[in-house]
């Protein structure tokens, strides 16, 4: 049994479908629920209303929004209207996104650290009720505030957690964020130099590993046929690994494999495109970046995250038997 779980919702299941997911989780005792938005398909706000809508006591976290397509303010009233609807159960989950995809929507993505510096600089003092002047590179604000009329005019407990993959972006998470969403498709030893570039960052602010969360996404194929789910997690990174660099380099994954993938998939990728190139990912890779396979091996495989410094395993659900993999890893 695990003391934490949590569970990641992307866009493969139905958004209907995906409530009852949710509440199926929170009554086998997972403690939040994170929703993605990282591809153009699903946001993460909609989702994140309905789940905490139709739920208790769950946690509801963006894991994770950008910090380069919605204005600071905008950013702020929405975390104040779902803090609204399920109060000090919100998280802020926010990332600095990455290219090719910024870039084809038309984002120049300068100076990374310190656009998402300044963001969680402005967002905190807006969710703390104050009025905010402030006159940086990315943001330039002018008096502003959550101008609450009918409501709770108090402090809003919306944790910000960094989404962070590089050594930098991961120091300064140490520094300036209440936490931080550690990314998938990584083996475990990338988490020991992640872990040692955080507690650089936790440093500077004061504070010790131990009082700072460290929830991690970690992608889990669950199936009672092994060789199901390793080839359902396949189709996953075939995509990933093709379209999203950061986490490829992360992962350690060979420049031969990454580019024989590129060589197939289009973009958007296709299900067909993805199907012809899935089998260049090999089986060593799938165990050694993701929890898949039986119940057993997957359980097994978290646990190795926590033992490098996960506080908190968010279950990437791939595959179908989302009820399966719940029930592997449920506390109730």
């Amino acid at each position: 049994m695990f003391d934490r779980i949590a569970l990641y919702l992307q866009d493969a299941h139905d958004l209907r479908e995906g409530l009852d997911v949710v509440r199926y989780a929170e009554e086998k005792g997972f403690e939040a629920v994170w929703q993605a938005e990282s591809r153009l398909v699903r946001d993460a706000i909609v989702p994140m209303a309905a789940y905490a809508a139709v739920t208790d006591r769950i946690k509801v976290g963006s894991g994770v929004i950008n910090n380069w397509t919605r204005n600071i303010g905008l950013l702020a009233s929405t975390l104040l209207t779902l803090d609204d609807l399920a109060p000090n159960r919100i998280i802020c989950g926010i990332g600095a996104w990455w290219d090719p995809l910024a870039k084809n929507v038309g984002i120049d993505r300068t100076k990374p650290m310190k656009a998402m510096e300044e963001t969680v600089y402005v967002l905190r003092k807006l969710l703390n009720m104050e009025r905010v002047t402030f006159d940086g590179e990315f943001h330039k604000v002018n008096g502003i505030e959550l101008d609450v009329v009918h409501g709770r005019r108090e402090p809003r407990n919306v944790p910000i957690y960094m989404g962070a993959t590089g050594g930098k972006m991961i120091e300064m998470a140490g520094r300036i964020a209440d936490g931080i969403v550690m990314n998938y498709c990584v083996p475990v030893e990338y988490n020991d130099t992640a872990i040692e570039q955080l507690e650089k960052g936790l440093r500077e602010s004061g504070r010790t590993l131990e009082e700072f969360d460290r929830p991690q996404l970690v992608v889990c194929s669950v199936d009672e046929d092994h060789d199901k789910a390793i080839d359902t997690t396949r189709e996953l990174l075939t995509q990933y690994l093709a379209q999203q660099p950061h986490i490829a380099q992360a992962s350690g994954v060979s420049k031969d494999v990454v580019e024989s993938i590129q060589a197939i998939l289009g973009w958007p990728a296709t299900h067909e495109q993805i199907q012809a190139a899935k089998h260049l990912v090999p089986e060593d890779l799938v165990h050694r970046i993701t929890a898949s396979g039986t119940p057993d091996e997957a359980r097994a495989k978290v646990q190795e995250y926590i033992n490098h410094g996960c506080t908190c395993p968010i279950l990437y659900a791939v595959g179908g038997n989302t009820k399966l993999l719940i029930d592997t890893f449920a506390k109730a």
